[in-house]
């Protein structure tokens, strides 16, 4: 027999997470902000643990909070929907794929309208996030991870891979044209942002900078520090639309962009990047799906 905490309680823990307010979740629920806060610290009993650091202002997650809201959301959101289908007639499937938040943004979102064409019956629940979910676990049925090589772990096979280009808006770059010359980049604002895993390869100014070099002796040794720099990529991606200088950046994720004439590369010196890799469990129960999604995602390439 399972042994769970009371469903009052982690109903008020997932609205309260999700709104990060005790009030906006008291009004979701219809009930008191102190009926809310007694029924967290009911949970918070149970685990042993706080789940939310209460002071200074405002409210957010503690770590342990920060495991159990996306399964609790996901519980909720997974009875929501089979609620939803029993009462318009039938059963959909669900296929639950995990991809790093930059290609479910830029890459994945956009194209989904394709997907439910193609495929009306299978519905995707798109995790997106830079945190490695574990398949094992049933966080997610499908993983695509982004890597340098093929990962080892469960059944992996690889999707594409991209290529990183100084890129920018028409606007930054003399006359709206690319440079001739890549020590013209020395002149222009440039945007970096860092890498959660780095190494020798990984694609970014210091690199290209260092590729510069190898075309041309004569390129400047020193690599001069970038005008912008992000922890988040997101935020990189953000001022290169907004044609606050040129950044390194996946020919993949930035496509609709540059076919659109909105980006330009600003060079045609480039790095290698890495590889997008589709990963399940072996004898997975949904493996028709995950196949489906495969053929899929290629064919939108």
């Amino acid at each position: 027999m399972r042994k769970l905490p009371p469903l009052n309680a982690l109903r008020a823990f997932e609205s309260t997470a999700r709104h990060l307010s005790f009030g906006l979740a008291a009004a979701e629920l219809g009930v008191t902000p102190t009926a809310i806060s007694h029924q967290i610290r009911l949970l918070e009993d149970i685990c042993g643990q706080s789940l939310f650091s209460r002071r200074p202002r405002p409210l957010r997650l503690t770590a342990a909070g920060e495991v159990l809201f996306p399964i609790l959301r996901d519980g909720f959101d997974s009875f929501a929907a089979a609620l939803a289908d029993f009462s318009s007639g039938g059963l959909s499937e669900t296929l639950r794929v995990t991809t790093p938040n930059a290609f479910a943004s830029r890459w994945l979102v956009p194209r989904l309208p394709r997907w439910r064409e193609t495929q009306p019956r299978i519905a995707l629940e798109v995790i997106g996030t830079d945190r490695t979910l574990n398949l094992a676990s049933g966080e997610a049925d499908v993983a695509i991870r982004y890597g340098r090589r093929m990962p080892s772990e469960h059944v992996a096979q690889e999707l594409f891979r991209d290529t990183y280009f100084p890129i920018c808006r028409p606007d930054v770059l003399p006359h709206g044209k690319p440079l001739a010359d890549p020590v013209e980049m020395r002149r222009l604002p440039r945007i970096h942002y860092d890498w959660m895993k780095t190494d020798a390869g990984t694609p970014t100014w210091r690199r290209w900078w260092m590729k510069a070099r190898e075309v041309d002796p004569g390129f400047p040794r020193d690599v001069e520090p970038c005008q912008l720099s992000f922890r988040e990529e997101s935020h990189a991606i953000a001022a290169v639309l907004a044609g606050q200088g040129v950044g390194i950046c996946s020919d993949i994720i930035m496509r609709p962009e540059l076919e659109r004439g909105e980006l330009v590369k600003a060079h045609e010196l480039s790095l290698e990047g890495l590889g997008y890799y589709l990963l399940h469990l072996p004898e997975h129960p949904r493996e028709r799906m995950i196949t489906l999604f495969a053929d899929w995602l290629r064919s939108v390439v």
